[in-house]
């Protein structure tokens, strides 16, 4: 995921919904937060409250009120007001993931099989190509 051409001041709907989208995913690959993951305890509402969190700070980097975030994402206004000034575990997390795109410091990238196996093919068409290349 290329997250330097998100938009870190949203003026669009899909423009909000790209930022959550990276604040979420953003969020939840950092590997402090994959070590909070990997314990059981509570991990929906862990996870629920980092998508609101992220929701909430879309939404409200694009100039929402905390009314219409509230409205939008079905939470009270006092449960968005805590996630938007750092009072849940959720809303540091997803500030700090914030703060790393508007710097160009988060770099996502999600090693899957396929890619490793094709990486490998890769490098054995190399050196199958360079072999060739010095018996010409």
């Amino acid at each position: 995921m290329d997250v330097t051409s998100i938009p870190v001041k949203p003026a669009s709907a899909k423009e909000v919904r790209e930022l959550e989208i990276a604040l979420i995913i953003g969020t939840l690959l950092r590997p402090d937060v994959i070590q909070e993951i990997l314990h059981p305890r509570e991990f929906t509402t862990w996870v629920d409250s980092l998508a609101v969190a992220a929701g909430a700070l879309a939404r409200e980097k694009a100039g929402y009120t905390v009314a219409k975030i509230a409205e939008e994402l079905g939470r009270s206004e006092t449960t968005i007001r805590n996630h938007l000034q750092g009072k849940t575990k959720a809303g540091q997390l997803v500030r700090e993931t914030y703060d790393m795109i508007k710097t160009g410091k988060l770099k996502i990238t999600i090693p899957t099989p396929e890619c490793e196996e094709t990486k490998k093919k890769l490098e054995t068409v190399k050196t199958t190509l360079k072999e060739l290349l010095e018996k010409l």
